[in-house]
């Protein structure tokens, strides 16, 4: 996963030759990288207090922040699954050798910059978060142009197409805005 960050096209290719099960991508990988930004947010909302400026922070009880938090983690692993789905669809009319578990692998390293940088939820700024959640997605879609061509053993010009696809470019919209719920939720 750290290769990601430092090395991604050797890394895609190590990944695309592991093996992953579906049990292991949401129990070993996804449960634990979504929590991240869900404990976060859930320390950074109940101890430090939400703020649109960071001037003002707005505490919330714990019994309050503490359903925003786990359905937030739950929503992720939702919107995994679901990103994990349609690539699988996508990849199928492709004409690429399609796979469930290999589509949720790649979603799951796709999205990790997105969950790494939930860990800005224990300081809930709404432009520091919005900031550094933009900086994430903006690898994340590196991520993504630059993996599926090697990923999904398909041609760069398709792989192009493919990550540029509408579908694919609202499922990275909807994904940040999951991340970003439980601020926007949280003075409901």
């Amino acid at each position: 996963l750290a290769g990601l960050f430092s090395h991604h096209h050797e890394e895609w290719t190590s990944i695309k030759n592991e093996n992953y099960s579906m049990s292991h991508m949401y129990i070993a990988q996804i449960a634990l990288m979504a929590s991240i930004p869900a404990i976060a947010l859930y320390f950074g909302t109940t101890q430090v207090g939400i703020s649109l400026t960071g001037n003002e922070f707005i505490k919330l009880p714990a019994e309050r922040a503490f359903p925003l938090a786990f359905a937030f983690y739950c929503a992720m692993l939702v919107g995994v699954g679901f990103m994990s789905y349609i690539t699988f669809w996508m990849e199928k009319n492709f004409g690429a050798d399609a796979n469930f578990e290999r589509c949720l692998a790649f979603i799951s390293f796709t999205a990790a910059p997105m969950f790494f940088a939930g860990l800005i939820g224990a300081f809930p700024v709404l432009w520091l978060n919005v900031l550094v959640f933009l900086g994430a997605l903006c690898y994340s879609l590196y991520l993504l142009y630059s993996g599926v061509p090697i990923f999904m053993e398909i041609p760069e010009e398709r792989g192009f197409i493919f990550s540029s696809s509408p579908v694919y470019k609202c499922e990275l919209l909807i994904f940040p805005s999951t991340l970003m719920a439980p601020m926007r939720f949280s003075n409901m």
